[in-house]
């Protein structure tokens, strides 16, 4: 079914590579009128020209999401030229690992804590009068299959995905009780296929050091289905949640990680 955001404005941030350029795309291609935030100011404006060409309703704006005066820049700016904000997708986020936490310095967890956590507060502080003025909308904010269980090395990491889970739920329930129309849910990735992976040091490494990952590699072991998703997958369900056939879905998570979370299997030597 096409069109399934058809005329609907959307804020994507982290939009310029992986898994938001993959939501950006979808949701572009399903008839949104999408706003795409990133850090990367080479390739988000050209993931934005390229999906203008292609006939889809795309800007991309500059935007660090741990300021507040670029929220408040970036919101006005989305009200001044479509008078609206209907779905607002908090993706941005890295990745910051360490062979323990004794050797992670308090530089990287306040920095990791500033994009992935205090940058999902900001997009809900800001958005959410934009949004209450057009009688509702979804809220999706990117959490982990680390923000349901514990990661070793990723410690910092899944404290702020598990934090925005709970944030998401807490938000759910602020906008339910006033009525707003505004749904809110978080998503949780398993190992996507992505760039994030080559960013995160391993146990093997120093802190701030990176080792090249392997994802296909490191899913094929560990998720039942026994490969890595792909960030078109993800951007599936987000489209999901954005659209009205989730018009009956809020606090809630949507899992996407290839069975990781439900539990383990054995393969038989016959399974491919």
């Amino acid at each position: 079914m096409a069109g399934q955001v058809e005329g609907k404005v959307a804020l994507v941030t982290g939009g310029a590579s992986g898994i938001g350029a993959a939501i950006v795309e979808l949701l572009a291609q399903e008839g949104a009128i999408v706003v795409a935030t990133d850090i990367d100011e080479l390739n988000g404006p050209e993931l934005a020209a390229r999906l203008a060409k292609a006939g889809g309703k795309v800007i991309f704006l500059p935007q660090d999401v741990t300021s507040e005066e670029r929220w408040i820049e970036v919101v006005g700016e989305v009200g001044k030229r479509y008078g609206r904000l209907d779905i607002m997708v908090s993706n941005a986020g890295i990745g910051v690992g360490a062979p323990s936490i004794v050797d992670m310095t308090l530089a990287d967890w306040r920095r990791q804590t500033a994009i992935n956590l205090d940058g999902v507060f900001l997009s809900v502080k800001h958005s959410l009068p934009l949004m209450r003025k057009h009688g509702g909308g979804s809220i999706i904010m990117m959490s982990s299959l680390a923000g349901l269980r514990g990661a070793a090395n990723l410690a910092g990491y899944s404290a702020t995905k598990g934090a925005v889970r709970l944030f998401a739920k807490s938000i759910a329930m602020e906008c339910a009780q006033i009525g707003d129309g505004i749904r809110v849910n978080s998503v949780h990735p398993g190992i996507i296929d992505t760039p994030i992976w080559g960013k995160i040091p391993t146990a093997a490494t120093g802190a701030g050091q990176n080792a090249p990952i392997d994802p296909e590699e490191r899913a094929r072991f560990a998720t039942p289905l026994g490969r890595a998703g792909q960030a078109i997958e993800i951007a599936q369900g987000v489209l999901y949640l954005a659209s009205d056939a989730s018009r009956y879905v809020t606090g809630t998570e949507l899992v996407i990680d290839g069975g990781m979370n439900a539990g383990g299997v054995v393969r038989t030597p016959q399974a491919r």
